[in-house]
């Protein structure tokens, strides 16, 4: 099992998607620091989805709550938020919602997942499945294989830590989100 040391600040956004030609929602939570592209869920609808169990598997896999969330104004994720994260026990973590492409603050890391999201869409035409691999392997590429920029280089799982070594590692990787996915 392979637990991500991701910061304290999250991200999440949604994107829409095309299947089998009817409009779908891709959920994603994304750490702000690392870039680290934390979990997933498509929903079919975009403002009443309950987006907890996003929220829920966030939690689950990076093994800790977020101190801040960075949303757009969607009340779902509000709704989620309120839900899931917050406490009244321990330091409930702070919602920034309300935010535009160019005001500060702004959720633009999490727009660029979105696009590279939306690139591998269009070179397969379309997703025809909810459950495609097609967005876990997204989700594997942008963690463990491709370097990004504004990380000097490294990929998102060398700053949470990840190593994954061997002859097989992008077999094990495939083989344990997979997994993930089904529980």
């Amino acid at each position: 099992k392979i637990t991500p040391q991701v910061g304290d600040t999250w991200r999440a956004g949604e994107l829409v998607l095309k299947m089998r030609g009817e409009m779908k929602y891709l959920y994603a939570l994304m750490d702000d620091e690392t870039r680290f592209w934390i979990a997933q869920e498509v929903a079919r609808t975009k403002f009443t989805a309950d987006v907890r169990p996003l929220f829920a598997s966030g939690k689950r896999i990076a093994g800790k709550r977020p101190k801040v969330l960075i949303t757009d104004g969607a009340y779902n994720f509000h709704e989620a938020y309120m839900k899931e994260l917050r406490t009244n026990r321990c330091t409930t973590p702070k919602h920034v919602q309300d935010i535009r492409m160019d005001g500060i603050p702004h959720n633009n890391k999490m727009e660029r997942l979105n696009g590279e999201v939306r690139d591998r869409e269009k070179v397969v035409r379309g997703l025809k499945r909810t459950d495609t691999p097609i967005l876990t392997g997204c989700q594997i590429f942008h963690n463990y294989v491709r370097p990004h920029m504004s990380l000097e280089g490294k990929t998102p799982a060398e700053l949470a830590g990840i190593k994954v070594e061997g002859e097989n590692k992008w077999l094990t990787l495939i083989q344990n989100a997979s997994r993930a996915r089904r529980s």
